[in-house]
């Protein structure tokens, strides 16, 4: 279990400068954290590089992009892309004649998944396959970037990798009793980790989220030396999550989302950087505030701490800007209905005795419950009704202002090599906030 450290200053590090090189390792779909370092490497200059993880044919054959879906990421990025295929995790790959994992559990339903088995040994004989496709593809990219940067340059390499769910029907029906059920529609998520198909997503989100930041490491590693050797520097960031501080009883105290099935490999994605950073890499983990974004919004109830962020904005400080964002979020509500209510029910919610009980750092990531589905799905949905429009919620606007803070606040820390890991509170988030929109 990594060591809590909070990132408890906003850094001022100016690092990075035109003619540096901004790799973006992932790549970019829609809004969402690594917008925020994208915006940051623009604005000091550097040069924007990217990756594609490619696409698949008619035949789950995995190729690079067209001419269109090339100039399509190119012109999202603001830079160029390198055009080969590093597409994570193993599930659909196989041995030559073989299945890979997807196929074999083609057959899984919603009736029978618990007692569905594997075949490990050609599991593992796939994630081998896989594994080493990515490192070749890895190493083929980083030779491609190495043209793109010159010597003595500071280079910022971001991690943004993450997922690794087999593409099954079964599943989506799963993860909605697990992530969305209660009552007669709760399902217990260790089941699903007890299970062969919870342990191969396991395997697959470790291979995604965490052993891929492992790859990065090793095959810019020529990269790496290179810049040494020549007076320059390279950093190493990574999106994690496991939990955040945010304001229950007016103190900053740790809370998460319960089940974030995720959170083992993003454990073993702070393993890598630490381990990393004991080597003399400087590779860091930004562990961030939860948000809601396209792949997060099956976690119903993950974005009711956001809501707290409302507070932290004006007690650090915020006076004219902060009370605009409470504007804001009020007009999203329906008339008769005030923002403190709902900032009331989420310090309620927090202060139920089932939420309490899952504020428990040591055993994170715990296994969701009846009660605690019950309390938290059930506070999501009551606040959800209170909008004007379900499709313009407070935790959206909030979600924005998360993003336009972690973005500085991970450019300039990656810069200032504090830690190989480290948490971006909801302290830090406001004060860094307020610092960009000073009345």
């Amino acid at each position: 279990m990594t060591k809590f450290n909070s990132l408890r200053h906003v850094p001022q590090s100016s690092l990075f400068r035109k003619g540096d090189v901004f790799v973006l390792f992932g790549e970019l779909f829609g809004r969402g954290y690594a917008n925020g370092l994208i915006d940051e490497a623009r604005a000091a200059g550097m040069t924007i590089v990217g990756i594609t993880v490619g696409r698949r044919d008619d035949n789950n054959v995995l190729r690079a992009l067209d001419e269109a879906e090339l100039a399509e990421a190119e012109a999202k990025l603001g830079g160029r892309i390198i055009n080969v295929p590093m597409m994570a995790g193993f599930d659909l790959d196989a041995p030559p004649g073989e299945q890979n994992p997807t196929e074999m559990l083609a057959g899984v339903t919603l009736k029978g998944w618990q007692e569905d088995k594997l075949d490990w040994a050609k599991i593992d004989a796939c994630r081998a396959v896989g594994v080493r496709r990515f490192a070749d593809s890895a190493a083929q990219v980083m030779g491609e970037i190495d043209k793109l940067i010159p010597d003595g340059s500071n280079v910022f390499f971001a991690h943004t990798m993450a997922g690794g769910i087999p593409r099954i029907k079964a599943f989506l029906a799963i993860a909605n009793r697990i992530y969305k059920g209660r009552g007669e529609r709760f399902m217990s998520s260790r089941a699903l980790l007890d299970s062969d198909l919870g342990k191969l997503i396991l395997m697959n989100f470790d291979e995604v989220t965490a052993n891929t930041l492992g790859h990065l490491i090793t095959s810019s590693a020529a990269i790496r030396e290179r810049i040494k050797a020549t007076g320059g520097t390279v950093r190493y960031t990574a999106y994690g999550y496991h939990g955040t501080e945010i304001l229950i009883d007016g103190q900053y105290q740790w809370q998460t989302y319960t089940n974030y099935t995720q959170g083992y490999a993003k454990m073993r994605l702070e393993s890598v950087a630490s381990a990393a950073w004991a080597q003399g890499v400087n590779a860091t983990v930004f562990n961030c505030p939860e948000i809601r974004t396209n792949s997060s919004d099956i976690f119903v109830g993950v974005e009711l701490s956001l809501f707290p962020l409302l507070t932290a904005l004006k007690r650090e400080g915020g006076a004219k800007w902060a009370a605009q964002q409470w504007a804001a979020c009020e007009a999203l509500l329906q008339d008769g209905t005030s923002l403190q209510s709902i900032i009331d029910t989420i310090e309620a919610y927090n202060n139920d005795p089932t939420s309490e009980s899952f504020r428990n750092f040591d055993a994170w990531p715990m296994d969701n419950t009846p009660a605690l589905a019950d309390i938290m799905i059930g506070t999501s949905e009551d606040i959800t009704k209170l909008h004007k429009d379900r499709k313009a919620l407070i935790t959206d606007h909030l979600s924005a202002l998360v993003l336009e803070g972690a973005g500085p606040l991970m450019f300039h820390g990656a810069a200032e090599q504090i830690g190989p890991v480290l948490w971006l509170n909801h302290d830090i988030i406001a004060l860094k906030l307020n610092a960009l929109h000073p009345d």
